[in-house]
């Protein structure tokens, strides 16, 4: 007989109980993904939600954390995007790369390096 527990998932622990909160629930699902993808007319995308094979570990402050998690949550409530840290990572990195491309010596990354 095997030991380990069998634990319900989240979606059984978090189910709506009631006609009304289960119609609530799908007029405020948060999406994963925007229903239309935006234009930027940058050719460089992020990859989003795949598989990754590549690993970078980046250490980043306690307060750059805490801009990140404040972030993804305000995504979350003002947008209704849900996006885990990696994501809003790989998106900015991306927005920060394509500037760099399409502007070079006048990019945002550039700027900023040559000023510290």
């Amino acid at each position: 007989m095997s030991r380990r527990v069998s634990l319900p998932a989240a979606d059984d622990l978090f189910r709506p109980t009631s006609e009304d909160a289960a119609e609530t629930a799908q007029q405020t699902a948060v999406r994963a993904v925007p229903d239309e993808p935006e234009d930027s007319g940058s050719p460089r995308r992020p990859s989003g939600r795949v598989r990754h094979d590549e690993k970078m570990t980046v250490y980043v402050t306690s307060d750059e954390l805490l801009e990140i998690e404040h972030t993804r949550l305000m995504l979350r409530r003002a947008q209704g995007l849900a996006v885990d840290r990696g994501r809003l990572v790989r998106e900015a990195v991306a927005l920060v790369l394509a500037d760099y491309e399409a502007n070079g010596d006048e990019s945002i990354l550039v700027r900023r390096l040559t000023a510290e």
